[in-house]
């Protein structure tokens, strides 16, 4: 017979994992057509209201945790936004006027919640679009006792184009954006012309991008791209990549391309200050 799906119920085995139990339940929640994350992040915040464009990513609502389920649930409503295209105040958001950097992409949120510790003086607004990052992301500011992280979930171009007012960002980090590889992708990369234009119209003057990546084909581009916009100059004097800073932690995804061989190659260019 088969084990039941009623959560009510006690598993049937004592030897279910709590992935096995978060599973079980969250298929019985799709039965009864309850949402998976009672209040968490939208599936498509932003709807089909803003036009269609080639995106940088790809939506991924891969397998979570029972914990990170949980963190979803219980603290999207205190530190989550969904990127649905309405104005937000950043002050508001926070809970005061610590400067704000955006970090697009940030995987499973570790090197996210250690710059965040390390820096509680900067308020980090962290986007990403992968479900379990984003609980594991909240859980671990939770414990450990960060208030200068927000959680965003979904496109981060709506964000800056939509939502955030002219200069209201101090910093971008973008960390191992997807490299599409294959030439005829090369378009869907996030480092281009278009969007270092709207990086430029939300981050302040003296603001500073920083990029990394270990696909040094796309490095080369991401340093020909930065070195001809007018917005921007490079933090090297020697105009080259940077080596990577010490508040940049090294990520075990880092590690392991390194030990295979990878160069990591990191880059910090400056808004210019506007000139009369």
């Amino acid at each position: 017979m088969s084990e039941s799906l009623n959560p009510s119920e006690p598993p049937s085995s004592e030897h279910r994992s709590s992935d096995d139990v978060a599973a079980a339940f969250a298929r019985a929640r799709r039965v009864r057509g309850e949402p998976r994350f009672p209040d968490g992040p939208q599936a498509d915040p932003a709807g089909s209201h803003f036009e269609r464009r080639i995106r940088s990513f790809q939506p991924r609502r891969s397998r979570v945790t029972a914990g990170q389920a949980e963190g979803l649930q219980r603290l999207w409503g205190r530190w989550g936004l969904d990127i649905d295209g309405h104005a937000v105040d950043l002050r508001e958001l926070f809970g005061d006027e610590r400067p704000v950097v955006l970090e697009i992409g940030f995987g499973m949120g570790e090197a996210t919640a250690q710059m965040a510790a390390a820096d509680p003086a900067t308020n980090v607004l962290a986007v990403d679009v992968h479900t379990p990052g984003q609980g594991n992301l909240l859980n671990l500011a939770e414990q450990n006792g960060l208030t200068n992280v927000r959680v965003a979930n979904g496109d981060a171009i709506i964000l800056l184009r939509e939502m955030l007012k002219p200069d209201a960002l101090d910093g971008l980090r973008v960390y191992f954006p997807d490299p599409w590889p294959k030439k005829r992708h090369h378009k869907r990369r996030l480092i281009q012309p278009e969007f270092l234009d709207l990086v430029a119209t939300r981050l302040r003057p003296g603001g500073v991008v920083h990029c990394a990546t270990d696909w040094e084909p796309y490095a080369e581009q991401m340093l020909e791209v930065l070195d001809a916009h007018p917005e921007f100059e490079n933090t090297r004097t020697d105009g080259g990549f940077a080596p990577r800073p010490e508040f940049r932690p090294l990520t075990r995804f880092e590690a392991q391309g390194i030990e295979k061989g990878h160069v990591v190659n990191d880059l910090l260019f400056r808004r210019v200050e506007r000139r009369p």
